[in-house]
């Protein structure tokens, strides 16, 4: 009975991950509600808390599916042309239509194109590990492809779209690669390596820390901008952001399917790139937003994108991952 009893609490604590969609829906309630609940979880602590989740991906994972993960160059390929071209022109057409059909500030329509031209989120690789493990690994190339060369695509892009070069602190992005990527996951891995056991006996509690985790990363953004997002635009920027995020995970999907279509893994594949198109570093365009523009309309879609992006993407997770059971 003791040994039911603590297979049961374990089974629960692995399962913590299906409540995400809820938690992060419920975070950005709160958030909006009583910012003050999550205006302490300020940007010093993004890092670290995207790293953990990528520490727990990387537990989960081993060495053997990163080398698999490089052996499928044309999926890579194809996550690097859904981030930075196929997205680019989304946010390129929504930003216009904000500007030209519903008449709002040009700032506005600059910061959905803004929001288009970064790198991918993070929160992407997680949301793959939650519906597909095996492509997790994947994932995490892809981004951190988008990442590294954000450093070069993301100034030329916004030059392109908007007209205004952004400079881009080169260190401050290899850095943050090496922080939030990289060092997590091949501590993860090593831990994996060298203490199976151990990585046995903490594992069960990842997913609800991971939980947890993600709920802070979608409500401290929401709740320190929660000025701009409440903006008399807002709703208007909302929706606009919203048929943004969905074209874009939309296109993913069917384009990868199109291009994939006699994979053996395709659906996977198609889930995977509808995740990396979809799912962008809203962040890091809210910080370039807030540093390189004096209007701070400009900041306010990227400050929405953060939630609509994550709330899309875990709602994703939570259908697909019941359909994969």
């Amino acid at each position: 009975m003791v040994k039911q009893k603590k297979a049961s609490v374990v089974e629960i604590l692995k399962q913590s991950n299906s409540i995400l969609p809820h938690v992060v829906l419920a975070s950005t309630i709160l958030a909006l509600v009583y910012p003050p609940s999550f205006t302490w979880f300020t940007s010093r602590y993004y890092a670290p808390a995207l790293g953990f989740l990528m520490f727990a991906v990387g537990v989960n994972s081993s060495e053997k599916d990163f080398i698999k993960a490089f052996k499928r160059p044309d999926a890579i390929v194809a996550g690097f042309v859904g981030q930075f071209v196929v997205k680019p022109l989304l946010g390129y057409f929504f930003g216009m239509i904000a500007v030209t059909v519903f008449g709002l500030p040009t700032p506005l329509g600059a910061g959905i194109m803004l929001v288009s031209c970064v790198s991918g989120a993070q929160l992407s690789n997680y949301a793959t590990f939650l519906t597909d493990p095996p492509l997790a690994p994947l994932s995490i190339v892809m981004t951190s492809l988008s990442t590294a060369t954000a450093v070069f695509f993301t100034p030329m892009l916004s030059l392109l779209l908007i007209g205004k070069r952004l400079p881009v602190d080169v260190m401050g992005m290899v850095s943050s690669i090496l922080q939030i990527v990289i060092a997590p996951i091949a501590a993860g891995l090593l831990l994996n390596q060298l203490f199976p056991h151990l990585c046995e006996a903490i594992r069960p509690f990842l997913p609800p820390l991971s939980v947890l985790d993600t709920a802070f990363c979608v409500g401290a953004p929401l709740a320190i901008n929660i000025n701009s997002v409440l903006s008399p635009f807002g709703l208007t920027v909302l929706l606009l952001i919203v048929a943004f995020h969905l074209s874009a995970f939309v296109a993913g999907y069917f384009l990868s399917g199109f291009v994939f279509h006699k994979a053996s893994d395709v659906k996977a594949l198609q889930r995977t790139l509808s995740f990396e198109t979809g799912m962008q570093s809203s962040l890091l365009a809210l910080a370039l937003a807030n540093r390189f523009f004096h209007d701070p309309l400009v900041g306010v879609p990227p400050a929405i994108s953060t939630v609509i992006m994550s709330l899309m993407g875990f709602s994703l997770v939570m259908l697909w991952a019941k359909k994969n059971e």
